[in-house]
């Protein structure tokens, strides 16, 4: 059967960055990610997706490998992964486990920039990807070449990228960083004096600036989810569930974070719903997430925000175009061929593992309750 193909016509605002800090460099640069594209691969039958769960254990037992999953992919994979004992988290922890588990590969279900990580943090490891073409916005909004030229206009900045970029950019920053642990690593770089250039993300790097009063230029990307959350649309929703508490990823818009009672990463967002007093959640982002919300809360509903007016014939469709690239039949094919490997250039690797280990170290001394001052001085163009 031939996948049908998702048609993504992306493009940035081109309007200057928004809010009136004069920290934010309105003239950072806008990107374009036009004519983006998916396949989606066929749901299988109820036959078929057990005999590719079958194959894809054996194979998995067969070739010393592990499965590693992001909360974006199908519900398949996440299940899977848990069930053959690798992990479903997210980007900071897809990190950590790949790195310290002795299987020989790993495969990664997600986007290519969680394939990449992986590699550059396990080199000597095969990394397979069930479709090499599952990219992000984010990525592809932050081209290399562009990116290095708007660093060497603010050479007196500390570089901080966040975790949705290529190997290339992630060689050119100082700081690697997730959603997760973005605002701790700004405030202790902030604490210490320093000035941040930040990418890509425009709204999470807004809500970083707001946060910690950080001086901060910023690229001008966003994820083509979280961009389309409609603040008007999710005051609507919330009137028709009054007593339903709203989670929100800090990829949304300023807007539509002003309306949260929890605000973070996925790792974030899944332990507000189990901490908040309430049986009715609505949820801004990738819908991805929905499956394990309610695995680990039955007894609570889990509502996705909107993206769009009544008028509209979707009023969610917040699932990444390229997350839902990854699929059973592909991971089995990957696995048995070989097919779908990772390769980032040593060199470029040894340059992306830096500011990755540091953002791993720093995580973990805060974790312990350690000092991360040592970690965050001298770091940096400041």
């Amino acid at each position: 059967m031939v996948s049908p193909v998702i048609a993504v016509d992306y493009e940035q605002p081109t309007l200057p960055y928004p809010g009136d800090a004069p920290s934010i460099d309105s003239d950072a640069p806008v990107c374009h990610t036009r004519h983006a594209w998916a396949r989606v691969p066929p749901e299988p039958t109820a036959a078929e997706r057990a005999a590719l769960k079958d194959r894809i254990r054996r194979l998995l037992a067969e070739r010393n490998a592990v499965m590693v999953s992001h909360y974006y992919v199908h519900p398949d994979l996440q299940d899977l992964a848990e069930e053959t004992g690798g992990i479903v988290s997210d980007s900071l922890e897809m990190a950590r486990f790949g790195r310290d588990h002795p299987a020989r590969t790993l495969v990664v279900s997600g986007v290519r920039f969680m394939g990449e990580t992986a590699k550059i943090l396990s080199p000597d490891k095969r990394v397979l990807m069930p479709d090499l073409d599952a990219t992000c916005s984010l990525d592809l909004g932050c081209p290399e070449a562009e990116f290095s030229a708007f660093c060497d206009q603010h050479p007196d900045r500390t570089v901080v990228v966040y975790a949705n970029t290529s190997a290339a950019v992630k060689a050119r920053a100082d700081w690697l960083v997730t959603s997760s642990c973005a605002l701790d690593v700004v405030r202790a770089l902030t604490a210490q004096g320093q000035k941040i250039l930040w990418a890509p993300d425009r709204h999470l790097g807004d809500y970083i600036r707001r946060e910690t009063g950080a001086d901060m230029v910023s690229w001008q990307g966003a994820c083509i989810v979280h961009d389309e959350f409609k603040a008007i649309e999710l005051e609507l929703l919330m009137k028709q569930h009054p007593d339903a508490k709203v989670l929100v990823h800090p990829e949304a818009p300023a807007d539509v974070i002003a309306l949260a009672d929890a605000v973070g990463s996925t790792s974030a967002i899944l332990a507000a719903a189990q901490r908040l007093e309430a049986s009715t959640f609505i949820v801004a982002t990738d819908n991805g997430m929905l499956h394990k919300l309610r695995t680990l809360n039955p007894g609570k509903t889990f509502i996705e925000a909107p993206t769009a007016g009544n008028s509209a014939t979707c009023k969610s469709c917040a699932h990444c175009p390229w997350m839902a690239m990854n699929g059973l039949a592909d991971l089995a094919r990957v696995l048995e061929t070989g097919a779908g490997e990772i390769q980032v250039d040593p060199a470029l690797g040894l340059r992306a593992r830096v500011p990755i280990d540091r953002m791993l170290a720093f995580t973990a001394a805060l974790k312990n309750g350690q000092p991360v001052g040592s970690i965050v001085s001298g770091i940096g163009a400041a």
